[in-house]
């Protein structure tokens, strides 16, 4: 008896915000299994900001996502098929499966985990790709020195969440931008941020001037925009400024700035990054990440939607914040 596939597709490109009605779910058999290849079955999908960019045909970093193909993302499963002599059924794999209930692959590009010393959901989070994410542009880029101010912008996310406690273990005193008081209360009482500021609140940049006395020595960007303004503005001489994301231009919007004088006034190492096209400093980060996990000392929070049905509203939903954590989709 074959197994049925069920799949969201891109179907129709957004013009603005995304909507449910760009998705389309599709259903077909899944095809035999070629030698040297295996089957898995995914228990968690991973929902990422990057995958609206995907979405639209703009010049970027990777390849647009195409139409009536399988959206991509990363995935957690368990191979149930093999024919392939590294992989045994039961493994528990990493790979980059899309959203679908199954997904086939050569091998390449799985990599095998171990459940049993971090709970599967954690390992497309914290000590997944946004771990990793978090780790290189603080250690790489923003090159922490204890006493340093450390900001990072969306501090409740996946990646901003990290980023703030790897920054306390350096030393650093870690200042958090998160939207809405329930995320700046989780930023500071549950994950240990000294401060954390409200970005929706009208006294936004005065709060983080008042969170930042003594200036910002490193400044971890996913926003843009006047995020990214009021933080500029607060930047000391010889600051790192290392940009991860741009949530705020995510549906195609402009991103203006009006503090650029500070990268030069304050001599400003800034620097875009793509995690992806640092893989060497994976083998480095996830044993760290996964110890620190293991050892209680780097929190971590997931929100799960329930089964593929949920995905596209539970991505919609994380575009517009309303997750904590890392958003995942349990499919298994």
């Amino acid at each position: 008896m074959s197994r049925r596939n069920r799949a969201w597709v891109l179907a129709i490109r957004p013009q603005g915000p995304a909507e449910v009605s760009n998705f389309r779910l599709v259903e077909s058999d899944v095809p035999p299994l070629p030698e040297g290849w295996v089957l898995v079955e995914v228990h968690y999908l991973s929902l990422d900001p990057y995958m609206r960019g995907r979405m639209a045909t703009a010049k970027s970093y990777a390849p647009s996502q195409e139409l009536g193909q399988v959206m991509v993302g990363g995935t957690l499963g368990a191979v149930i098929e093999s024919r392939n002599p590294r992989y045994q059924p039961g493994d528990i794999v990493v790979g980059r499966g899309g959203w679908q209930l199954f997904h086939a692959s050569d091998g390449s590009g799985l990599s095998k985990v171990d459940a049993r010393v971090v709970p599967e959901p954690v390992f497309l989070g914290a000590v997944g790709m946004p771990g990793v994410t978090a780790w290189y542009g603080l250690h790489r880029i923003g090159k922490p020195r204890s006493g340093e101010t450390f900001v990072v912008s969306a501090a409740s996310g996946a990646v901003g969440s990290v980023a703030g406690q790897l920054a306390k273990l350096a030393g650093c005193r870690a200042v958090g931008i998160a939207g809405g008081p329930m995320k700046c209360e989780h930023v500071v009482k549950d994950l240990g941020f000294d401060a954390c500021v409200d970005y929706k609140s009208d006294a936004f940049v005065e709060a983080l001037r008042s969170a930042t006395p003594d200036g910002i020595d490193i400044l971890f960007e996913n926003v843009g925009g006047r995020v990214f303004d009021a933080a500029l503005e607060r930047m000391n001489a010889f600051g790192r400024v290392a940009v991860c994301g741009l949530i705020a231009g995510y549906d195609g919007q402009e991103i203006p700035l009006r503090n650029v004088r500070s990268i030069l006034t304050n001599r400003l190492l800034m620097q875009g990054f793509i995690v992806s096209e640092h893989m060497e400093s994976w083998a480095e980060a996830l044993p760290e990440l996964g110890a620190l996990v293991a050892q209680g000392r780097l929190k971590h929070h997931e929100t799960i939607a329930q089964g593929l049905d949920s995905a596209p509203r539970a991505f919609l939903g994380l575009l517009r914040g309303e997750n904590l954590g890392k958003q995942l989709v349990k499919l298994a």
